[in-house]
C-alpha cells in the first residue's frame, strides 16, 4: 500500500488524539517525567509504525499502567520497568507461537467483546470527563465539534477533523487564561540517568506488568488485528506474532530512552480511520507533529494540553468510541454471537480485571455454547 500525503490523512492523523494526549500529560504530570522526551519518543514510534505497517496504525499509551502510574504518582524508573517486563513478554509471547495459539483459541465474539469495552469505556470518559470540563461553553464547543464532523463525514475536500482542530485551537486562543504560562519555547530532551533496581523490576511486575498484559493481549494484539481486517479486506491478514514483535520492540527502546510504555491499539486505528486516514502517511504526520511538538511545546504541560479544549477532545474520544463500538455489528445475525460480545464487552469496561475475566470467561462461555449444539454463522 503506497503513501498518501493528502488533507484527509492529516485530518486521520489527528483521530486518536482524545486518547493520547490526556494519558501523555498526566503521566507527565504525576510522575515528573520529561515532557520533551516523552513527547518526541513518542512521536518517533508513531513515524516507525506508520513506516513499517504502512497503514494508519498508530502507537497509543499502555492505558492499564498510565492510569496506574497517574493514581500513584509513580517514579518513572518503576515505569520504565513496568514497560522493560511487558515489551519482553510479549517478544517471547510473539517468538514461541503462544500469541497465535491465544488467537486461534479466543474466539471473534470474544474479540468483539474486548472491543466493545474499550468503546464503553472512551465513551465513559468522553461523556464524564471531558465533554462537561469548561461548562455550559464547553458543551456548546463539543456539540458544534460532533455536528461538524457529522455533516462533513462523507465529504472529500474537507476534512472534518481539520475543521475540529481549528477549531479547538481558536477557542483555546480566545480563552487562554492570563496566568497560564505560554506553551511556545525551545526544548531540549533529558535522558534517563539511572537503570531501574531489582526491587523496581519486582515492583513493577505486580503492580504495572500483570494488570497491563491481559489488556494487551485482548485489544493490542488480537482486537487490533480484527480491526485491520475489517477496515482493510484487501490487505494480506496481519499476523499477531508481527504485532507482538512490534509491540515488544517498541518498549524495549522506549523504556530506556525515558518514553512512555506504549502498544498498538484497535481503537487508534478506528479514530485514525473514522477522520478519513487510509495509509501509514497519518501516523508519520502524527509522529512528525508530536516530534515537533516536544522540541517547540511540551515545556509545559499543563499549557500544552490547554492548546486542546478538553470538550474537543471529548468529541474526538466519543467519535472513537463510535467507531469500536460499531465494529460490533457483524455479529448481530447471530443473536448468541452478539449476546456473548455484550456480556464480554460489559465485563471489560466495568468489572474488576475485566479485560482478563471477559478473554477467559468468554472463551470457556463460547465453548459452552459450541458444545452445547451452537455453531457460528461464519462456520456454519
Amino acid at each position: 500500500m503506497s503513501f498518501t500525503f493528502t488533507r484527509h490523512e492529516l485530518a486521520g492523523a489527528f483521530g486518536d488524539l482524545g486518547t493520547d494526549l490526556p494519558l501523555l500529560v498526566g503521566v507527565v504530570l504525576a510522575t515528573g517525567m520529561d515532557p520533551t522526551t516523552v513527547f518526541m519518543v513518542f512521536g518517533a514510534l508513531q513515524i516507525a509504525s506508520g513506516l513499517v505497517y504502512r497503514l494508519p496504525m498508530p502507537v497509543q499509551p499502555l492505558k492499564a499502567m498510565a492510569a496506574i502510574a497517574i493514581a500513584g504518582k509513580l517514579a518513572p524508573t518503576l515505569l520504565a520497568a513496568g514497560g522493560l517486563i511487558v515489551g519482553t513478554t510479549m517478544l517471547v509471547l510473539a517468538w514461541t507461537g503462544a500469541l497465535e495459539w491465544i488467537a486461534r483459541v479466543v474466539p471473534k465474539p470474544v474479540v468483539r467483546g474486548v472491543q466493545v469495552g474499550l468503546g464503553l469505556q472512551l465513551g465513559n470518559l468522553a461523556l464524564t470527563r471531558f465533554l462537561p470540563a469548561e461548562g455550559a461553553a464547553g458543551w456548546a464547543l463539543a456539540a458544534m465539534a460532533l455536528v461538524v464532523i457529522l455533516a462533513l463525514r462523507t465529504n472529500r475536500t474537507v476534512p472534518g477533523g481539520l475543521v475540529v482542530l481549528a477549531l479547538g485551537l481558536g477557542y483555546a486562543a480566545l480563552t487562554w487564561p492570563a496566568g497560564m504560562p505560554s506553551p511556545f519555547g525551545v526544548h531540549m530532551p533529558s535522558f534517563p540517568t539511572r537503570w531501574p533496581t531489582g526491587t523496581e523490576f519486582a515492583q513493577a511486575t505486580l503492580l504495572l506488568a500483570l494488570p497491563q498484559i491481559a489488556l494487551s493481549l485482548g485489544n493490542s494484539v488480537l482486537a487490533t488485528r480484527q480491526v485491520v481486517a475489517d477496515f482493510f479486506p484487501e490487505r494480506e491478514p496481519l499476523t499477531v506474532r508481527r504485532i507482538g514483535a512490534t509491540y515488544g520492540l517498541m518498549n524495549l527502546i522506549a523504556a530506556p530512552l525515558g518514553g512512555l510504555p506504549v502498544c498498538h491499539g484497535s481503537g487508534g486505528i478506528a479514530g485514525h480511520y473514522a477522520f478519513g486516514a487510509r495509509t501509514g502517511a497519518s501516523a508519520v504526520i502524527y509522529g512528525s507533529a508530536l516530534v515537533l511538538a516536544g522540541l517547540f511545546l511540551a515545556g509545559d504541560p499543563s499549557a500544552f494540553q490547554r492548546l486542546v479544549p478538553a470538550p474537543m477532545l471529548g468529541a474526538l474520544l466519543l467519535v472513537e468510541a463510535v467507531a469500536v463500538l460499531a465494529l460490533v455489528r457483524d455479529l448481530w445475525p447471530t443473536p448468541v454471537a452478539f449476546g456473548v460480545a455484550l456480556a464480554c464487552g460489559a465485563t471489560a469496561a466495568f468489572a474488576p480485571y475485566g479485560y482478563a475475566v471477559a478473554l477467559l470467561g468468554g472463551t470457556l462461555l463460547h465453548r459452552a455454547l459450541r458444545t452445547g449444539g451452537w455453531r457460528p454463522v461464519w462456520q456454519a
